[in-house]
């Protein structure tokens, strides 16, 4: 497993610049050859990545609609928790908990920039993106890359490292001496999964391009641009509002969005039925569509979240815009009932720590324990 990540690493990350200037371009070449090698998904006779071809143009105006329903809203429950303070801080608690939503959706929709989904011209998306990174503390070349290699092996039992949760098979948890174990079991404890592994993702982590120190300069530019965008805006808010104000406020809504944000990436890929295989038994069109749940939430969190519990069709077509993922589900309706999640049934998923090979179902240590 380790020597495929590295390979992976390598063939993807250490690309060199074209002649163009512009090394991400063969990286999504070589992306693009990676999912056409998988077969369609089949369930029902329908060749799905023809049908989703049809929803991936962008409504330019449709997009800085969103843009400008979620960034204005954002500065006006910022001011309010800011304004709160000279009530109470409980009040300001308030007040945080949407303008974290509020985040969540802004990175969303830097997501989208990210697959070039988002708008019509590559150049608009990759800066709309990096200007949104600034807000989101997402260096986005950086995040660009480790997450499209997510999408290009998720469910590859060779293939697992990059842009991922580190998930072990039942036989890998057994075969570690005791400390790994409880190495794994930490990393898989809920307060480190979305509390304490978020935060550190996002504040501290993604300050320097972990992962890619190889990678030429286009990752150490896009963190390092990240990070004197981040100083600037935080050096401005501070000067505005007060460095105790800003920090007190902004801190919480940081922490609280990463978090949000790790729990739908968990529960969009640890599900009890969800889909790993390894050699010529993982193909990526069954991966996206069994691999990817479909997180149904409630209306107000649909769109908070952008869509992306429609996450088994994102899979399948990265390139749909957020905002057009319902129209998908409205017009095959066979497609909301694949590898369906309510946000109820979705806390049951966090017991669930290991891969089963024979089952082919994630299990509880539990679980493992009594195969044994």
């Amino acid at each position: 497993m380790a020597t495929a990540s590295v390979a992976l690493r390598t063939r993807y990350f250490g690309l060199r610049t074209r002649a163009d200037g512009d090394s991400s371009t063969q990286g999504f070449r070589i992306l693009d050859q990676t999912l056409a090698s998988g077969s369609a998904p089949d369930t029902d006779g329908r060749d799905w990545k023809k049908i989703l071809l049809n929803y991936r143009d962008p409504d330019t105006t449709r997009s800085i609609i969103e843009i400008v329903t979620t960034v204005v809203p954002l500065i006006v429950v910022w001011a309010a928790a800011w304004a709160s303070l000279s009530i109470s801080y409980l009040l300001t608690l308030v007040f945080i908990i949407p303008a974290s939503l509020l985040v969540l959706r802004l990175f969303m929709i830097q997501h989208d920039c990210g697959h070039g989904a988002f708008f019509h011209g590559r150049l608009v998306n990759d800066w709309v993106g990096r200007i949104i990174g600034i807000v989101t503390l997402t260096p986005y070349d950086v995040w660009r890359r480790s997450h499209a290699v997510h999408h290009a092996t998720s469910g590859n039992l060779d293939l697992r490292g990059v842009g991922d949760i580190d998930t072990l098979t039942v036989d890998e948890y057994r075969a570690l001496p005791r400390w790994r174990k409880l190495a794994y079991r930490l990393y898989r404890n809920p307060i480190v999964m979305f509390v304490i592994g978020p935060a550190y993702l996002f504040l501290l982590q993604h300050r320097l391009p972990i992962g890619m120190m190889r990678a030429g300069w286009q990752p150490w530019v896009s963190a390092l641009a990240t990070d004197l965008g981040v100083a600037a805006f935080v050096g401005g808010m501070m000067y505005l509002v007060g460095w105790k104000a800003f920090l007190i406020i902004h801190l919480p809504i940081i922490v609280l969005a990463a978090s949000i944000g790790v729990w739908l990436f968990y529960i969009q890929h640890q599900f009890e039925d969800t889909f790993w295989a390894g050699g010529k038994e993982w193909k990526h069109s069954d991966a996206a569509l069994y691999g990817s749940s479909h997180y149904d939430l409630p209306g107000v969190l649909k769109w908070f979240t952008a869509n992306i519990g429609v996450h088994h069709v994102h899979h399948m077509s990265s390139r749909i815009p957020f905002y057009r993922l319902p129209e998908v589900l409205e017009d095959y309706p066979e497609l909301k009932t694949v590898r369906r999640v309510t946000l109820w049934e979705s806390f049951k998923h966090v017991r669930l720590k290991l891969w089963d090979t024979e089952q082919r179902r994630l299990v509880t240590f539990r679980q493992a324990e009594s195969l044994a």
